[in-house]
């Protein structure tokens, strides 16, 4: 019987390369052996080149950023898994090594293809900085799910069985003799550029597509170096919450390096009222590493930033378009009622109202609704956290 949760057909692949074992590898073509992962590309602080260039800029399938010249802005594609043509997917990455030594903080966006303001906060962070000016290093990884951009799509399509669509920021750290290709590229990217060359990461998102978000993070506050550098955002909101398996913050505390997840507005888009918050705040962040010198921006003090541990959402419960009688960031109280939903006629067929007492959240920004779908989420405090909780981040 297959187990619940797991897709018969994983199900089928995942017990025959149990049973194989052993044989199933020794029976790989010498080509296929030879693409196998080695220990030298493997080591922290060892860069490996390809050999190749793409417009000018170095191929590598592994990086040591202190393998770099310091004092410069060095740009690179990294090399990540194949594609159904047999070409590697190339990940675009900056890499500003300061000309003294001091922390490694990298900024990762494009996990998800359809997040424009996040790579372009990351463009803004890195083209901004002096390498003269900096200690440490500051790395960008702008484009993490080609696949996805390409497209403009949330997911990764998967062309093993027709096209599966792979949330990539479900799969992290990866593997990199995984039977998927998007777990194999995250393992790529978790174990050769990632993880060796980081102390802090921020992992940049927006919200999904459907969604409207305000300015807020997705981040563990009560461990204290991602509160100290969560809190340093000029933002409306902290989503405090342990995060789940198979996100790149996850994956990144397993190994001990403090992560947080910083979401910027709707996706799909850019927008330029909140992409300079997180430019604000992520300077911010340079500056309590001692990456860069200079006083503090605008922070959460600032805007009040409100912090709460828990989401309720509101579903709908019939169909027909949807009208939200509050706005984002907005407080609410238990009964208070957040939109009314009328069938083609004009007729009311819902009322919907807050279950809590919070802020909104996020709210649906498609005027129509089936039942089922999310009108919005609220944050709010539980006195006894249930912990973790899925967000479409």
């Amino acid at each position: 019987m297959t187990p619940p949760n797991l897709d018969r057909r994983d199900f089928m692949l995942a017990t025959a390369l149990a049973t194989l074992g052993g044989a199933a590898a020794s029976a790989a073509p010498a080509s296929a052996q030879a693409a196998a992962p080695t220990a030298a590309t493997r080591l922290p602080g060892g860069t490996v080149y390809t050999g190749g260039t793409v417009d000018g800029k170095p191929v590598v399938s592994a990086l040591g950023v202190s393998d770099l010249a310091p004092g410069k802005l060095h740009r690179l594609y990294f090399r990540g898994v194949e594609g159904p043509s047999g070409q590697p997917w190339l990940v675009s990455v900056a890499v500003l090594r300061g000309a003294n030594p001091g922390k490694r903080v990298t900024l990762v966006s494009g996990v998800h293809g359809d997040e424009m303001s996040s790579i372009h906060a990351v463009q803004a962070i890195i083209n901004g900085l002096d390498p003269a000016a900096v200690s440490g290093t500051v790395m960008a990884v702008f484009d993490v799910s080609r696949p996805a951009i390409e497209s403009m799509g949330r997911r990764w399509p998967n062309s093993g069985r027709g096209v599966d669509l792979i949330d990539l920021n479900r799969v992290w750290p990866g593997d990199e003799n995984a039977p998927s290709a998007p777990a194999r590229h995250a393992g790529l990217l978790f174990n050769r550029l990632i993880r060796p060359n980081s102390d802090y990461v921020l992992d940049f998102h927006t919200s999904t597509s459907g969604i409207d978000a305000p300015a807020f993070h997705l981040a563990k506050m009560d461990v204290p170096e991602v509160k100290a550098m969560a809190e340093l955002f000029p933002i409306d909101q902290i989503f405090d919450n342990a995060g789940y398996p198979g996100l790149l913050t996850d994956a990144l505390f397993r190994v001990g390096i403090p992560a947080f997840t910083p979401e910027i507005g709707n996706a799909r888009r850019l927008d330029p009222s909140m992409i300079p918050l997180f430019v604000e705040g992520t300077k911010n962040v340079l500056k309590l590493h001692g990456i860069i010198d200079g006083p503090m921006g605008r922070t959460g003090r600032d805007t009040g930033v409100f912090v709460g541990n828990s989401l309720a959402p509101v579903l709908a419960t019939a169909g027909g378009i949807v009208e939200h009688l509050v706005r984002l960031a907005d407080k609410v109280t238990p009964g208070q009622k957040i939109a009314i939903q009328r069938n083609m006629f004009g007729e009311t067929v819902a009322e919907y109202t807050s279950p809590v007492d919070g802020e909104i959240g996020a709210l649906r920004s498609d005027a129509t609704s089936e039942p089922g779908n999310v009108i919005t989420f609220i944050l709010f405090n539980r006195s006894t956290p249930e912990g973790a909780e899925a967000y479409p981040e």
